[in-house]
Protein backbone atom coordinates (compact mmCIF):
# COMPACT_ATOMS: atom_id res chain seq x y z
CA UNK A 1 0.00 0.00 0.00
CA UNK A 2 1.45 3.36 -0.85
CA UNK A 3 1.67 5.78 1.53
CA UNK A 4 1.85 9.81 1.44
CA UNK A 5 3.55 12.09 4.10
CA UNK A 6 2.05 15.55 5.18
CA UNK A 7 3.98 17.87 7.15
CA UNK A 8 2.74 21.41 7.83
CA UNK A 9 4.15 24.31 10.48
CA UNK A 10 1.65 26.11 12.95
CA UNK A 11 2.88 29.04 14.98
CA UNK A 12 1.10 30.82 17.86
CA UNK A 13 1.00 34.73 16.86
CA UNK A 14 -1.36 35.43 19.45
CA UNK A 15 0.78 36.35 22.29
CA UNK A 16 -0.14 39.76 23.82
CA UNK A 17 2.77 39.83 26.66
CA UNK A 18 0.95 38.01 29.38
CA UNK A 19 0.97 34.37 27.52
CA UNK A 20 -2.18 32.32 28.34
CA UNK A 21 -2.29 33.58 31.90
CA UNK A 22 -5.96 33.71 31.55
CA UNK A 23 -8.21 33.30 29.08
CA UNK A 24 -9.41 36.08 27.42
CA UNK A 25 -5.35 37.33 28.09
CA UNK A 26 -4.71 35.95 24.27
CA UNK A 27 -5.38 36.00 20.74
CA UNK A 28 -6.32 32.61 18.84
CA UNK A 29 -4.20 34.37 16.10
CA UNK A 30 -1.74 32.18 14.63
CA UNK A 31 -0.12 31.32 10.89
CA UNK A 32 -0.36 28.11 9.04
CA UNK A 33 2.99 27.42 6.63
CA UNK A 34 3.77 24.48 4.25
CA UNK A 35 6.88 24.22 3.02
CA UNK A 36 7.68 25.62 -0.70
CA UNK A 37 4.23 27.27 -0.90
CA UNK A 38 3.71 30.90 -2.43
CA UNK A 39 1.93 32.17 0.85
CA UNK A 40 0.72 31.52 4.27
CA UNK A 41 -2.66 30.82 5.77
CA UNK A 42 -3.77 33.22 8.81
CA UNK A 43 -5.89 31.41 11.20
CA UNK A 44 -7.21 32.29 14.38
CA UNK A 45 -9.92 29.90 16.31
CA UNK A 46 -14.29 30.33 15.23
CA UNK A 47 -15.41 33.79 16.59
CA UNK A 48 -17.45 31.96 18.91
CA UNK A 49 -14.24 30.16 20.51
CA UNK A 50 -13.01 34.11 20.81
CA UNK A 51 -10.95 34.12 17.48
CA UNK A 52 -10.66 36.75 14.73
CA UNK A 53 -13.39 36.61 12.15
CA UNK A 54 -11.03 38.02 9.35
CA UNK A 55 -9.10 34.66 9.93
CA UNK A 56 -9.79 31.30 8.49
CA UNK A 57 -10.60 29.16 11.83
CA UNK A 58 -10.08 24.93 11.39
CA UNK A 59 -13.81 24.33 11.25
CA UNK A 60 -14.02 26.21 7.50
CA UNK A 61 -10.75 24.72 6.42
CA UNK A 62 -11.87 21.51 7.20
CA UNK A 63 -14.97 21.64 5.60
CA UNK A 64 -13.08 23.14 2.97
CA UNK A 65 -10.98 20.47 2.91
CA UNK A 66 -13.86 18.27 1.90
CA UNK A 67 -15.13 19.83 -0.68
CA UNK A 68 -11.87 20.74 -2.65
CA UNK A 69 -11.19 16.82 -2.22
CA UNK A 70 -14.09 15.73 -3.97
CA UNK A 71 -14.30 18.43 -6.44
CA UNK A 72 -10.99 17.34 -8.07
CA UNK A 73 -12.31 13.92 -7.55
CA UNK A 74 -15.13 14.64 -9.55
CA UNK A 75 -13.21 16.47 -12.15
CA UNK A 76 -11.24 13.43 -12.50
CA UNK A 77 -13.65 10.96 -12.59
CA UNK A 78 -15.40 13.19 -15.00
CA UNK A 79 -12.48 13.63 -17.52
CA UNK A 80 -12.03 9.57 -17.41
CA UNK A 81 -15.54 9.74 -18.76
CA UNK A 82 -15.17 11.84 -21.01
CA UNK A 83 -17.68 14.73 -19.68
CA UNK A 84 -16.60 17.84 -20.36
CA UNK A 85 -17.09 20.11 -17.39
CA UNK A 86 -16.73 23.86 -18.19
CA UNK A 87 -17.77 24.93 -14.53
CA UNK A 88 -17.65 23.74 -11.10
CA UNK A 89 -18.73 25.97 -7.74
CA UNK A 90 -19.89 24.46 -4.20
CA UNK A 91 -20.90 26.08 -1.25
CA UNK A 92 -20.73 23.90 1.04
CA UNK A 93 -22.81 23.60 4.65
CA UNK A 94 -21.37 21.74 7.95
CA UNK A 95 -22.72 21.50 11.20
CA UNK A 96 -20.76 20.76 14.03
CA UNK A 97 -22.31 20.00 17.45
CA UNK A 98 -20.77 21.29 20.44
CA UNK A 99 -20.94 19.19 23.92
CA UNK A 100 -20.92 20.46 27.19
CA UNK A 101 -17.17 20.23 28.54
CA UNK A 102 -16.29 22.35 25.34
CA UNK A 103 -15.51 19.97 22.68
CA UNK A 104 -17.38 18.92 19.41
CA UNK A 105 -17.70 17.14 16.52
CA UNK A 106 -19.20 17.83 13.07
CA UNK A 107 -22.35 15.65 12.92
CA UNK A 108 -22.97 16.57 9.62
CA UNK A 109 -21.88 17.82 5.81
CA UNK A 110 -23.82 18.84 2.39
CA UNK A 111 -21.83 19.54 -0.41
CA UNK A 112 -23.98 21.68 -2.78
CA UNK A 113 -22.07 21.45 -6.01
CA UNK A 114 -23.39 23.42 -9.17
CA UNK A 115 -21.57 21.52 -12.50
CA UNK A 116 -21.86 23.21 -15.76
CA UNK A 117 -21.29 20.31 -18.65
CA UNK A 118 -20.68 20.74 -22.50
CA UNK A 119 -22.72 17.64 -23.89
CA UNK A 120 -26.44 17.01 -22.09
CA UNK A 121 -26.05 13.39 -23.35
CA UNK A 122 -23.85 12.89 -20.33
CA UNK A 123 -26.02 14.83 -17.55
CA UNK A 124 -27.16 11.49 -15.80
CA UNK A 125 -23.79 10.37 -15.66
CA UNK A 126 -22.21 14.00 -14.12
CA UNK A 127 -25.16 13.42 -11.68
CA UNK A 128 -23.76 10.11 -10.94
CA UNK A 129 -20.51 10.75 -10.56
CA UNK A 130 -20.93 12.77 -7.22
CA UNK A 131 -21.41 9.54 -5.52
CA UNK A 132 -18.07 7.83 -6.87
CA UNK A 133 -16.13 10.94 -5.72
CA UNK A 134 -17.34 10.54 -2.46
CA UNK A 135 -15.96 7.09 -2.43
CA UNK A 136 -13.18 7.81 -3.85
CA UNK A 137 -12.42 11.53 -1.29
CA UNK A 138 -9.69 11.11 1.02
CA UNK A 139 -10.66 13.57 3.11
CA UNK A 140 -14.32 11.93 3.40
CA UNK A 141 -13.13 8.36 3.79
CA UNK A 142 -11.24 9.64 6.71
CA UNK A 143 -14.57 11.31 8.69
CA UNK A 144 -17.05 9.42 10.44
CA UNK A 145 -20.36 10.83 9.54
CA UNK A 146 -22.10 11.15 6.47
CA UNK A 147 -21.60 13.58 3.86
CA UNK A 148 -24.39 14.26 2.01
CA UNK A 149 -24.89 15.90 -1.76
CA UNK A 150 -27.22 18.26 -3.25
CA UNK A 151 -25.62 18.77 -6.85
CA UNK A 152 -26.86 20.10 -9.84
CA UNK A 153 -25.97 19.82 -13.32
CA UNK A 154 -26.05 22.70 -16.16
CA UNK A 155 -26.22 22.13 -19.27
CA UNK A 156 -23.85 24.84 -21.51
Amino acid sequence: MKKHLYNTQITWTGNEGNGTTDYKAFSRDHTISIANKQHDIMGSSDPSFRGDPQRYNPEELFLSSLSSCHMLWYLHLCAINKIVVTAYSDKATGVMEETTNGSGAFKEVCLNPIVTISNPVNENLAKELHHKANEMCFIANSCNFTITHSSKVIIA
